[in-house]
């Protein structure tokens, strides 16, 4: 008999719900390059899969993150092999190559899906176990998308590439469902890491928050610097891609960003001995308080484990 559902349930899944969806929109605009096939058939999988996972798991929302990064990392790696290996596929061969792994997955859940529902509800611990696991499915899959990559099927004829695609993404869907429930334990785990990684991350907030205050605030100042030494000049301090330029509060902005990230695009340079210098103290600045930001983040995570270590019930020992 299963549970009632929690009150929290709606609300985990519309967390779940939006989660998938609003990914599987920025993929698809991603993907959106050569057309829209793709990207709409992305959507409605996404929305098919949030309503599938619903109709069976009501009480769960293990799959909220997993379906996302599954569907996002499935799309992205069909549209490589694809378009390297099958360019001149067409649109129906290329619809159902991608529609086959994630029918044959959901069909398999389906037919799998009173022993998958223990799995998927269960508030288990990540299980490294199940990686091992993991890779009876993943290497026969890699497989088979290097064969797809170095076999010279690109050089086929349109129809021929379409069934070669069809062709590789059934063997795809063969492995995937006869292996459902690694990757159901897989998705749950992702879903698990991740809040794993969510609570760590509200540890550490409050310094997090005070480096990037400080940070924004010291990129401020120096464009300030830049655009008020520039302005001052009576000749242009920085050069641009078509020679010397006036700096504007944007370009300065922009300028005092990537010196302090230390990335250096090379676009705008300055052409100025004490800009030069100027450049240098920021960069040194930057260096010091990313370090001052790690020491207070290791500060914190060690003052917090203290914390939770008196917490503790004392042992009767004790």
């Amino acid at each position: 008999m299963n549970a009632p559902p929690s009150p929290r349930a709606p609300r985990a899944w519309l967390r779940a719900a939006a989660l998938t969806l609003g990914f599987g929109l920025l993929v698809a605009g991603g993907l959106a390059d050569q057309g829209a096939l793709l990207p709409l058939l992305l959507i409605a999988v996404a929305a098919l899969a949030i309503g599938f996972f619903h109709l069976l798991f009501p009480q769960g929302m293990h799959f909220g993150f997993g379906a996302s990064a599954g569907l996002a990392v499935y799309a992205c790696l069909f549209v490589v092999i694809g378009r390297a290996a099958f360019p001149e596929a067409t649109a129906l061969p290329y619809t159902i190559a991608f529609l086959l792994p994630v029918l044959a997955f959901l069909g398999s859940v389906w037919w799998r899906r009173d022993s998958l529902r223990r799995a998927a509800l269960a508030d288990a611990p990540f299980d490294h176990g199940h990686l091992p696991r993991m890779a009876r499915w993943l290497i026969p899959v890699w497989v088979v998308g290097g064969f797809s990559l170095s076999l010279p099927l690109n050089r086929l004829s349109p129809i021929d590439q379409g069934l070669a695609l069809v062709a590789a993404m059934a063997a795809i869907a063969v492995i995937v469902a006869a292996s459902v429930r690694p990757v159901v334990l897989l998705l749950s785990d992702l879903t698990l890491v991740t809040e794993e990684l969510a609570q760590r991350l509200h540890r550490i907030t409050v310094p997090v928050i005070a480096f990037l205050t400080l940070y924004s605030l010291l990129v401020i100042a120096f464009a300030c610097f830049y655009r008020i030494a520039d302005g001052v000049s009576r000749l242009p301090l920085f050069h641009g891609p078509g020679g010397p330029i006036r700096l504007s509060f944007p370009d300065a902005l922009y300028f005092s960003l990537v010196t302090q990230a230390t990335v250096g695009f090379g676009d705008l340079t300055p052409h100025d001995d004490g800009i030069r210098l100027l450049t240098g103290v920021q960069v040194l600045a930057g260096q010091i308080l990313l370090l001052f930001g790690f020491a207070e983040i290791m500060r914190s995570r060690r003052v917090q484990m203290t914390e939770g270590e008196e917490k503790r019930p004392r042992s009767a020992s004790h």
